[in-house]
């Protein structure tokens, strides 16, 4: 583990692994500096997380952290310079020397983001690379965190997991699916997106004031946030 204190721009989704990513480098000692985000047109981006990303500017608000945002046609390879564009955005405007990821288990992810660090100069941080992921899980909810399912997309899941705080209850379901279809139990193949309303980092909550479910199939559907507020804990 480093002993020295970098200061570091996130490459940030609104979902609970950037938000635990984040958590365990200030935990270090750290210096959050910025967050990233890259919006997709495309809800089917392999690098960029995209439901209800626009609502990362009240999670940067509730954290008192400055975003970055950077536009992007999510074509595949192309988004990659949006990425590197905002990277190099936030190395100019913030002065950082390296880079959080909220990357599992995705060498896909992993591997293009190191490499556009790479040619940067920036050190990239992935915490929670190759983490259990039930023990992720289990840890978000005893360490505070609040997140919802933004999107499902797998079988053994269905509309009725979107919107709602997970618990451990859920988790065991999980756990359950897992064992009994291979579901990735923290959402790594696509399973599942999240969006996190409550944050040890969090000054204040984020309220979800209205919503719509739009469903493509029985096990596909996703959370689109209307309408949402910061409120006081």
């Amino acid at each position: 583990m480093k002993d020295y204190k970098l200061k570091l721009g996130v490459l940030y989704s609104s979902g609970k692994d950037s938000n635990y990513a984040t958590y365990i480098m200030k935990q270090q000692g750290h210096s959050i500096e910025c967050l990233i985000t890259v919006k997709s047109e495309n809800q089917d981006s392999y690098m960029f997380h995209t439901p209800n990303i626009d609502f990362s500017r009240l999670q940067s608000e509730a954290m008192g952290i400055p975003l970055i945002e950077e536009a992007s046609k999510g074509e595949e390879e192309i988004e990659l310079e949006d990425m590197k564009r905002a990277i190099k955005r936030a190395q100019d405007e913030y002065a950082i020397n390296g880079v959080i990821t909220g990357a599992l288990h995705s060498s896909y992810q992993k591997e293009r983001i190191e490499k556009i660090c790479n040619e940067l100069g920036l050190e990239v941080l992935s915490p929670l690379w190759h983490i259990d992921q039930e023990s992720e899980m289990r840890k978000l909810i005893e360490l505070g965190f609040e997140f919802i399912f933004s999107s499902i997309a797998a079988y053994g899941l269905n509309r009725d997991w979107l919107g709602k705080v997970i618990t451990d209850k859920q988790i065991n379901k999980l756990v359950r699916l897992n064992e009994k279809v291979g579901l990735n139990i923290a959402g790594e193949g696509g399973e599942f997106e999240s969006f996190v309303i409550e944050s040890p980092m969090y000054n204040k909550r984020i309220e979800i004031m209205d919503y719509e479910i739009v469903e493509r199939d029985e096990y596909t559907a996703h959370l689109i946030i209307k309408d949402a507020e910061l409120v006081e804990k």
